[in-house]
């Protein structure tokens, strides 16, 4: 959950000891006049804008700990919350409050740039980074026009990450959200993980994602939690769903893509029928937002969890391989 204010405290260290790597570039030439045009033009997005909206997130100038012009947590939210949307803004609020108003500095490598080539006047540019933070390879998508922060996801142990193809000048392809050469198109991977995790290997989109502990075994650990309140005579449920968050779809060189997204999980425990009022644990995870480790009548809380996936090409389908993540509770309560 802390993992997104990062770069809103930190004084960062340009150096790092696993360099991300590289993207593959296409062979590929503009064939057409109009190709050519288009190539020739500078794109909206540039590597030197990439590099200062990142720096702008990341350098020493942005500690929020020097505010003394309001209340600290005040003040010092405020701020942050000006570098941050979507998902990264209720994370990065989240991150505040449980710390202090002083979630702790990272340190920072020097990102490796995924920029897709978009023409000028496009109402929704975006880019990438793979960059380390804390040693950690973690993907990062600045969204614009007003630069911010959307998402943040830590490679997962093992993963592979996905060679993204780049054009002659070093520019990637971004994918329009309902995309169909890909086995999942980027609009659908939000509604098809939230089936996975909630229903599992047994659901009506088992198999177009890899089993693991971010899906199908979250739908294993709902039905248990279930039975057990069940049983306690409480009612319990824990739904996911991708609200308004954007996804952002970069083409790969195996034909597939790069997609990244986030999901909100909301979960209630009510007393339904216990007239001795029992009390229940609150998951220690949720207690800073409910307000109390037991609850005799009920809790709820909400998470947000951002993602990065690879998705393979429709013309060899195979479940898509969840590679980082990122995510925590952001806000809670009693019923």
């Amino acid at each position: 959950m802390l993992a997104l204010t990062a770069g809103l405290l930190a004084a960062a260290t340009a150096c790092t000891s696993a360099p991300a790597p590289t993207p593959t570039r296409s062979a590929a030439q503009p064939s057409t006049p109009a190709a050519r045009s288009s190539a020739a033009a500078e794109p909206l997005v540039t590597p030197k804008l990439a590099a200062k909206i990142f720096a702008e997130v990341t350098l020493p100038g942005n500690d929020l700990a020097l505010a003394t012009t309001a209340p600290a947590f005040e003040n010092r939210v405020r701020m942050a919350v000006e570098l941050v949307r979507d998902g990264q803004l209720d994370l990065t609020k989240a991150a505040y409050a449980t710390s202090g108003s002083r979630p702790p500095q990272r340190v920072w490598g020097r990102p490796t740039f995924l920029i897709p080539r978009f023409a000028p006047g496009e109402k929704a540019p975006w880019f990438s980074a793979l960059v380390t933070r804390d040693g950690q390879q973690t993907l990062l998508t600045f969204r614009g026009p007003a630069w911010a922060l959307s998402s943040a996801a830590q490679l997962l142990p093992g993963a592979q990450f996905p060679q993204v193809k780049l054009d002659d000048e070093g520019y990637a392809t971004a994918l329009p959200p309902d995309d169909k050469s890909i086995t999942i198109s980027p609009r659908y991977m939000g509604p098809v993980h939230a089936a996975v995790a909630e229903a599992g290997a047994k659901g009506p989109t088992a198999g177009l994602i890899s089993e693991g502990p971010y899906t199908t075994e979250i739908a294993g650990q709902i039905t248990d939690a279930r039975d057990a309140a069940k049983l306690a005579m409480w009612s319990y449920d824990s739904i996911f769903s991708p609200d308004t968050y954007p996804a952002f779809a970069l083409r790969t060189t195996d034909g597939g893509a790069l997609i990244q997204y986030s999901l909100s999980r909301r979960t209630t425990m009510e007393n339904r029928t216990d007239s001795s009022y029992h009390p229940r644990p609150v998951p220690e995870s949720a207690r800073w937002a409910v307000g109390a480790a037991w609850a005799t009548r009920g809790y709820k809380f909400t998470e947000v969890h951002q993602y990065a996936v690879a998705v393979p090409p429709s013309t060899a389908p195979r479940p898509a391989d969840l590679i980082a993540h990122d995510g925590g509770v952001t806000q809670g309560s009693k019923v």
